[in-house]
Protein backbone atom coordinates (compact mmCIF):
# COMPACT_ATOMS: atom_id res chain seq x y z
CA UNK A 1 0.00 0.00 0.00
CA UNK A 2 1.29 3.44 -0.88
CA UNK A 3 1.92 5.77 2.05
CA UNK A 4 0.73 9.27 1.39
CA UNK A 5 2.93 11.80 3.14
CA UNK A 6 3.35 15.49 2.81
CA UNK A 7 6.73 16.37 1.31
CA UNK A 8 9.26 17.88 3.73
CA UNK A 9 9.98 20.78 1.38
CA UNK A 10 6.41 21.92 1.83
CA UNK A 11 7.17 22.73 5.44
CA UNK A 12 9.59 25.43 4.34
CA UNK A 13 7.14 27.23 2.07
CA UNK A 14 5.71 30.55 3.12
CA UNK A 15 7.02 33.32 5.33
CA UNK A 16 8.14 31.36 8.42
CA UNK A 17 10.17 28.62 6.70
CA UNK A 18 9.18 26.02 9.24
CA UNK A 19 10.08 28.11 12.31
CA UNK A 20 6.58 28.88 13.53
CA UNK A 21 6.51 32.63 13.89
CA UNK A 22 8.12 35.04 11.44
CA UNK A 23 10.33 36.70 14.06
CA UNK A 24 12.13 33.50 15.04
CA UNK A 25 15.39 32.66 13.29
CA UNK A 26 16.35 36.24 12.51
CA UNK A 27 19.61 36.17 14.50
CA UNK A 28 21.77 33.36 15.76
CA UNK A 29 19.71 32.72 18.87
CA UNK A 30 17.64 30.02 17.22
CA UNK A 31 20.80 28.21 16.12
CA UNK A 32 22.45 28.28 19.55
CA UNK A 33 25.06 30.82 18.45
CA UNK A 34 27.25 31.34 15.43
CA UNK A 35 30.01 28.97 14.37
CA UNK A 36 31.76 27.06 17.14
CA UNK A 37 30.07 28.94 19.98
CA UNK A 38 28.40 26.55 22.37
CA UNK A 39 30.92 23.83 21.51
CA UNK A 40 31.46 23.14 25.21
CA UNK A 41 27.77 23.56 26.04
CA UNK A 42 24.74 22.87 23.87
CA UNK A 43 26.72 21.67 20.82
CA UNK A 44 28.95 19.30 22.78
CA UNK A 45 27.38 16.11 21.42
CA UNK A 46 27.88 17.46 17.87
CA UNK A 47 31.55 18.14 18.62
CA UNK A 48 32.04 14.66 20.09
CA UNK A 49 30.46 13.02 17.08
CA UNK A 50 31.93 14.96 14.17
CA UNK A 51 35.08 16.64 15.56
CA UNK A 52 36.34 14.48 18.43
CA UNK A 53 39.91 15.83 18.21
CA UNK A 54 38.97 19.51 18.02
CA UNK A 55 39.73 20.35 21.66
CA UNK A 56 42.80 19.49 23.67
CA UNK A 57 46.46 18.95 22.98
CA UNK A 58 47.60 16.30 20.53
CA UNK A 59 51.05 14.93 19.91
CA UNK A 60 54.49 16.07 20.92
CA UNK A 61 56.67 18.83 19.49
CA UNK A 62 60.32 18.30 20.37
CA UNK A 63 62.31 21.38 21.35
CA UNK A 64 64.46 22.83 18.60
CA UNK A 65 68.09 21.99 19.05
CA UNK A 66 70.78 23.98 17.27
CA UNK A 67 72.72 22.20 14.58
CA UNK A 68 76.13 21.11 15.86
CA UNK A 69 78.72 23.48 14.46
CA UNK A 70 81.40 21.01 13.38
CA UNK A 71 83.55 20.61 10.29
CA UNK A 72 85.88 17.89 9.07
CA UNK A 73 89.52 18.83 8.64
CA UNK A 74 89.37 17.44 5.09
CA UNK A 75 86.66 19.96 4.15
CA UNK A 76 88.86 22.83 5.34
CA UNK A 77 91.74 21.47 3.27
CA UNK A 78 89.54 21.15 0.16
CA UNK A 79 88.21 24.71 0.44
CA UNK A 80 91.52 26.44 1.18
CA UNK A 81 91.61 28.41 -2.09
CA UNK A 82 88.10 29.72 -1.48
CA UNK A 83 88.94 30.63 2.11
CA UNK A 84 92.07 32.49 0.97
CA UNK A 85 90.06 34.47 -1.61
CA UNK A 86 87.42 35.43 0.95
CA UNK A 87 90.03 36.50 3.50
CA UNK A 88 89.12 33.80 6.02
CA UNK A 89 92.58 32.23 5.73
CA UNK A 90 96.06 33.72 5.23
CA UNK A 91 99.48 32.44 4.23
CA UNK A 92 102.14 32.37 6.96
CA UNK A 93 105.32 31.16 5.30
CA UNK A 94 104.88 27.50 4.37
CA UNK A 95 101.65 27.15 6.35
CA UNK A 96 98.15 28.44 5.73
CA UNK A 97 96.53 29.85 8.89
CA UNK A 98 92.79 29.26 9.30
CA UNK A 99 90.76 30.60 12.23
CA UNK A 100 87.86 28.14 12.31
CA UNK A 101 85.77 30.25 14.70
CA UNK A 102 85.44 32.88 11.92
CA UNK A 103 83.64 30.19 9.89
CA UNK A 104 81.10 29.74 12.70
CA UNK A 105 82.52 26.34 13.65
CA UNK A 106 83.22 25.26 17.23
CA UNK A 107 84.80 21.85 16.68
CA UNK A 108 87.08 20.30 14.06
CA UNK A 109 86.64 16.58 13.36
CA UNK A 110 89.16 14.23 11.78
CA UNK A 111 87.38 13.22 8.56
CA UNK A 112 88.96 13.56 5.12
CA UNK A 113 92.54 14.04 3.83
CA UNK A 114 94.95 16.84 4.71
CA UNK A 115 97.43 17.63 1.93
CA UNK A 116 98.45 21.17 2.90
CA UNK A 117 100.38 22.39 5.92
CA UNK A 118 97.69 24.06 8.00
CA UNK A 119 97.83 26.21 11.09
CA UNK A 120 94.41 25.63 12.62
CA UNK A 121 93.06 27.84 15.37
CA UNK A 122 89.91 26.23 16.78
CA UNK A 123 88.07 26.08 20.11
CA UNK A 124 87.89 22.26 20.01
CA UNK A 125 89.89 19.75 17.95
CA UNK A 126 89.62 15.96 18.01
CA UNK A 127 92.72 13.82 18.35
CA UNK A 128 92.27 12.42 14.82
CA UNK A 129 92.12 15.92 13.33
CA UNK A 130 95.16 17.02 15.31
CA UNK A 131 97.14 13.96 14.14
CA UNK A 132 96.26 14.52 10.46
CA UNK A 133 97.20 18.20 10.52
CA UNK A 134 100.52 17.53 12.30
CA UNK A 135 101.30 14.63 9.95
CA UNK A 136 100.98 17.01 6.97
CA UNK A 137 103.45 19.42 8.65
CA UNK A 138 100.86 21.68 10.21
CA UNK A 139 100.14 23.07 13.65
CA UNK A 140 96.99 23.06 15.79
CA UNK A 141 96.17 25.80 18.30
CA UNK A 142 93.18 24.87 20.45
CA UNK A 143 92.14 22.56 23.22
CA UNK A 144 91.66 18.86 22.72
CA UNK A 145 88.08 17.62 22.44
CA UNK A 146 88.75 14.00 23.33
CA UNK A 147 89.15 14.53 27.03
CA UNK A 148 86.90 12.24 29.10
CA UNK A 149 83.68 13.75 30.40
CA UNK A 150 83.50 16.49 27.77
CA UNK A 151 80.97 16.90 25.00
CA UNK A 152 80.97 18.79 21.71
Amino acid sequence: MVVRRRRKAGKYDGRTHGRGCSKRGRGSGEKGGKGWSGGHKQKWSYILRYFPDHFGKHGFVPPERPEPSVVNVGEIDEKLEELLERGLAERKGERIAVDVSKLGVRKVLGGGRVEHALELKAPRVTAAARAKVEEAGGLVVGESADEPGREA
